[in-house]
């Protein structure tokens, strides 16, 4: 299932972004942009298509050329995630579920899939029960949400500061 992938240029970090329950095109060109300024493994996205929409590729400002984009379809999720678990990765689904560790308690895998929830709906329960566990972003405000690209650079950010960065620029002070 899994689909094309570009060849990247350095290194990646062990942290694939599960996209394939997200739906809007902006969202998902978003999340491209983010996997790729972090340097992830992958973006999984919903179909094929979704690297040739005109609104993916707009948002992504051409992350998309050079992020590795996986394909698997949302009614390949369940299978795919279990296939992703044998190959050693952990799963874990980001989302404000009863249970949920707070973002800064959490340990993060080095190798980990996180799954993204479907914009307004979040993550099925069926894919829920193929997760370790939920990751929440603690929130203090009355709307008690966040776009789905937000949540996702949040909770990279947060990876990235447990598991380090490699830096290609030696001007920027890391």
């Amino acid at each position: 299932m899994a689909g094309t992938s570009f060849s990247p240029t350095n290194s990646r970090h062990s942290l694939v972004l599960c996209a394939s329950l997200v739906q809007n095109p902006m969202n998902l060109g978003a999340l491209c942009r983010t996997a790729e300024v972090f340097g992830l493994t992958a973006l999984v996205v919903p179909s094929e298509a979704t690297r040739t929409d005109p609104t993916f590729r707009k948002v992504s400002v051409s992350a998309h050329r050079w992020q590795p984009c996986w394909v698997c379809s949302p009614e390949h999720l369940t299978k795919w995630l279990g296939e992703q678990h044998t190959a050693g990765y952990e799963i874990w689904a980001l989302t404000r579920a009863q249970g949920a560790i707070a973002l800064h308690q959490f340990q993060f895998p080095q190798r980990i899939v996180l799954v993204l929830g479907r914009e307004l709906t979040g993550i099925p329960d069926e894919i829920l029960s193929r997760c370790s566990g939920t990751i929440a972003i603690p929130q203090f405000g009355r709307i008690e949400s966040l776009n789905v690209q937000t949540a996702a650079a949040i909770a990279t950010y947060a990876y990235q500061c447990q598991h380090g960065f490699s830096n290609p620029d030696p001007s920027i002070n890391v």
